[in-house]
């Protein structure tokens, strides 16, 4: 069953499950950030690895090359035309053993050729989430850091996994910055 703004609420002030935690969606001229009626819209940090291929190296997600990457901190970012950045939540999450997320980009970017993917959050899972935003057009791109730009829906099952992300000692649990892919 996917949750309301009260469950999101009560269980980031009383369970710690976001932080730091904004109870009322912000929008005044932003892009929205914060508890809104079925999920929260997560803000994006201020720092940046846009993607670059000076290297012109292949981009394999079994021996990833850091060095495909510039890394950026600042409160706008500009990706390149049909190319992408990582960045980080400013939320950290820990997510219930019973709940599952699924995460998806906001209008306000998707209406400009701005994806941004995530994965859900298994249940256990916590860390900063690590954001993937693909610039699908051919001009540069503007991305605002401090201003939202995914929303979170939770799914709560009435029982627990047998095993959560925790248990399996995932590859990216507690991540603290942006992660690159792991094997």
């Amino acid at each position: 069953m996917i949750k309301t703004d009260r469950w999101i609420r009560k269980m980031a002030t009383e369970h710690g499950m976001i932080e730091p935690f904004v109870e009322r969606q912000v929008s005044a001229g932003v892009i929205s950030y914060g508890c809104s009626s079925f999920g929260y819209d997560l803000r994006v940090a201020d720092e940046f690895k846009i993607f670059t291929n000076i290297n012109t190296t292949v981009v394999d997600p079994k021996n990833f090359d850091p060095a495909s990457f510039v890394n950026f901190k600042g409160t706008c970012c500009i990706i390149p035309p049909n190319s992408f950045a990582l960045a980080r939540s400013v939320e950290y999450f820990r997510i219930p053993p019973n709940v599952v997320t699924i995460c998806v980009g906001k209008s306000t970017y998707a209406r400009c050729g701005i994806i941004t993917n995530v994965t859900p959050f298994e249940p256990g899972w916590e860390g900063f989430v690590t954001l993937e935003i693909s610039n699908t057009t051919p001009l540069p791109a503007r991305i605002y850091a401090d201003e939202g730009i995914a929303q979170v829906l939770f799914f709560e099952s009435p029982e627990e996994p047998e095993v959560t992300y925790r248990d399996r000692k995932g590859k990216y649990q507690a991540q603290r910055g942006i992660t690159l892919p792991r094997i």
